[in-house]
């Protein structure tokens, strides 16, 4: 936990400039229309490399109501497709989203970047320092693709039709995929109370992903003892990476987060978010896998951390799912007051259940439960990472009220 609470926070590793797609069925018509796209070619695993492909992934993922992320083969077929679209640019990353909730209560971050242009220094607020390892501009936007629940698309021999709102994020991005430390890193961690690591999940040669996790591992030896490490999962392209940053990493980090695709992922099944045998069991499986001294996984019912430190982090736990709760009702809007607004808002029913009959079955089980919004227009980009940020801020308001 934090000692002291005026300490630094550092976000890494990197950060991303988005566009972001406003939903249209009637261009999606279109463009099926216009690339002879049929049901039996929708899926999930063929590699993006045109236009077409990308848009068969896209409409696969609607179909299945499934959020992900998945590579493109060049920066120049995202920017062709969302030509088709209304869209706003804006920044991504877990570690960028979370500065960006800890910035809506008042608490500065340092970013970690590797990568910088003029959308980054236009859009960051002043609360938001950053180191940064590029030593030139560039411009590889991440893809963002919010549908709602219910969204039409026709193709010419069916239709689709998305059983759930989510989010896609597709991209081409080199500076995140080498992940170049700033060298002053260590310098930053010195004095920092908290160190969130992600971005590994786009990385694709495993030399260099070892080599990154060497020097992450170096950098970490400036932190104080008492500093919080967190570690937010995320889709891996390849998805075998996974186990060797968990390997290099698991020791150093205090709290290690994830969704419930990636679950789903770990696990290689699906999991009955609502079902306490089921979710027991995944919890179980996916705690051998990855024994962190607390495993937080968050989805659209509940938050749930296991672990022998999982009873630390109760008032983080709670701000996440509140402050994840609150982008989903209000998007970019998201301010403390709101964060207040939600609080009163009513838990979801199955959720609160299922938290009581889990704690009850595991001793090392903590959970909150999410928030039961009927929202018209929701947002799902960036929960996770609205999740993370809610979490450590959270950890800094826990430290000042103790």
């Amino acid at each position: 936990m934090i000692g002291d609470v005026d300490r630094t926070l550092v976000l890494g590793l990197g950060g991303t400039v988005d566009y972001e797609l406003t939903w249209d069925s009637s261009v999606f018509d279109r463009l099926a229309h216009a690339h002879g796209v049929r049901r039996h070619e929708l899926t999930t695993t063929a590699p993006i490399t045109d236009e077409r492909s990308l848009l068969v992934a896209v409409l696969a993922f609607v179909a299945s109501g499934a959020g992900a992320e998945r590579f493109v083969a060049s920066s120049e077929v995202i920017e062709a497709f969302v030509s088709h679209f209304t869209y706003a640019v804006t920044l991504g990353g877990t570690g960028v989203r979370a500065g960006l909730v800890l910035d809506a209560f008042g608490i500065s971050s340092v970013q970690h970047l590797v990568s910088i242009d003029d959308n980054v220094r236009r859009l960051l607020p002043e609360s938001i320092s950053y180191i940064c390892s590029a030593t030139d501009d560039t411009l590889d936007p991440h893809l963002i693709v919010q549908y709602p629940v219910g969204a039409h698309v026709r193709l010419t021999d069916g239709d689709v039709l998305s059983p759930a709102p989510n989010r896609l994020i597709f991209a081409n991005d080199p500076p995140n995929r080498r992940m170049l430390l700033a060298a002053d890193l260590p310098v930053a961690l010195a004095d920092a109370g908290v160190f969130l690591v992600s971005g590994f999940n786009t990385m694709q040669d495993h030399d260099l992903l070892e080599l990154r996790l060497a020097e992450v591992h170096r950098a970490m030896r400036s932190l104080p003892s008492d500093a919080l490490g967190y570690y937010e999962d995320a889709g891996f392209y390849t998805r075998d990476f996974a186990e060797t940053v968990r390997a290099r990493l698991l020791p150093q980090i205090d709290v290690y987060g994830m969704n419930e695709d990636e679950l789903q992922e770990y696990l290689g099944r699906s999991v009955n978010l609502l079902d306490t045998a089921d979710v027991v069991r995944a919890l179980r499986e996916v705690h051998m896998i990855i024994p962190a001294r607390a495993l937080v996984v968050h989805t659209r019912y509940w938050a749930i951390a296991v672990g022998p430190d999982a009873a630390r982090h109760r008032a983080a736990l709670d701000s996440a799912v509140r402050v994840a709760a609150t982008r989903y009702r209000v998007g970019d809007a998201l301010t403390a007051a709101e964060v207040d607004s939600t609080a009163t808002m009513t838990r979801h029913g199955g959720g609160e259940a299922l938290v009581v009959a889990v704690e009850d079955a595991l001793a090392d089980a903590l959970g909150i439960a999410a928030f039961s919004l009927d929202v018209a227009s929701p947002t799902t980009i960036g929960l996770g990472d609205t999740f993370v940020g809610g979490f450590l801020a959270g950890t800094v308001r826990a430290k000042e009220d103790a």
